[in-house]
């Protein structure tokens, strides 16, 4: 299979590296407006460069795009329009409106999909297998800050990661209200899921960090490290013992075993998976049109 990249910034660079180390690929091909930044990546990692988009389209099997936000929605109509399928990173569009008018460009059965990333880590794929009925729910994204060009505020860069685990692992199908408070670069989130609150945060101006989902229900906590992929529960002990004139509570703690990927991996064997007639690519367009009309609401609750 031969694949194209878009883009040959830090995530398409990751892409042109993932896709060289599959066994299914044997040529990667990329293009990049900034011909000497395509061609440093391509002699890098082995790859092909392309002179024009459409050179590219015509030789490839399958693409991922990776250009800047807001030339998302072109760039995938010219791809739409080759017929070539497609992988998103997100966010899938700069905006609900070109997100919803790239579905309609989209030809019926054409392969397209969202780069949520997590919905690929092997952690969230096994919290969610545990979680029953939660109560509360905290997860954050903070972020040191980078040099790197999104087009997008914090919402659409960062938090669009755990709005999609909130609405499409968690709690599918529940109806939600939204408040928050913050900015362009700091923000938090506080949604109503039926009985249960969950609080989301995300920064790019951090000192640390972090990738954390925390988890509570009647029976037990659950901590996730998204990224070290390490997750612990906590469960209330039989009985409580006193020492000293004051109660103490012994958790019984449990460190589950994950089997850790690089979530990146995953979801580009997964995309050429449903390339080839596997199952369907998990995230679709019309889930990264969801997540950002969420994310509309957090902003208009700001």
């Amino acid at each position: 299979m031969k694949v194209g990249v878009i883009g040959t910034g830090m995530m398409g660079r990751n892409h042109v590296r993932v896709f060289s180390e599959l066994r299914a690929v044997r040529e990667v091909m990329v293009f990049d407006l900034d011909a000497d930044a395509a061609a440093a990546v391509a002699s890098t990692l082995g790859a092909t460069t392309a002179p024009s988009i459409e050179a590219l389209l015509d030789r490839v099997d399958a693409v991922s795009i990776c250009v800047p936000t807001p030339y998302h929605l072109a760039t995938a109509e010219r791809v739409a329009s080759a017929g070539v399928p497609m992988l998103i990173e997100k966010p899938v569009c700069a905006g609900v409106e070109e997100g919803e008018r790239l579905l309609d460009a989209l030809p019926r059965g054409l392969v397209a999909g969202v780069g949520q990333i997590e919905r690929f880590n092997p952690v969230v794929g096994e919290v969610a297998r545990m979680v029953s009925d939660p109560l509360y729910v905290e997860l954050k994204r903070h972020n040191p800050t980078s040099s790197r060009i999104t087009g997008t505020s914090v919402i659409e860069d960062l938090m669009i990661h755990d709005i999609d685990i909130l609405a499409h692992v968690l709690f599918p199908g529940v109806a939600r209200r939204v408040s928050a408070a913050g900015g362009e670069d700091v923000c938090s989130a506080l949604f109503s899921l039926g009985d249960c609150h969950a609080q989301v945060s995300a920064s790019r101006k951090s000192s640390k960090k972090i990738r954390s989902l925390y988890i509570e229900e009647e029976e037990a906590t659950i901590e996730a490290d998204l990224m070290t992929q390490e997750v612990y529960v906590y469960r209330k002990p039989d009985r409580y013992t006193q020492n000293g004139g004051r109660y103490v509570q012994d958790n019984i703690i449990e460190k589950l075993l994950v089997n850790r990927l690089e979530p990146l991996r995953v979801e580009l064997q997964a995309f050429l998976q449903a390339v080839t007639g596997g199952p369907a690519f998990p995230v679709t367009l019309a889930q990264g049109v969801e997540n950002l009309r969420i994310a509309n609401a957090i902003r208009a609750a700001l």
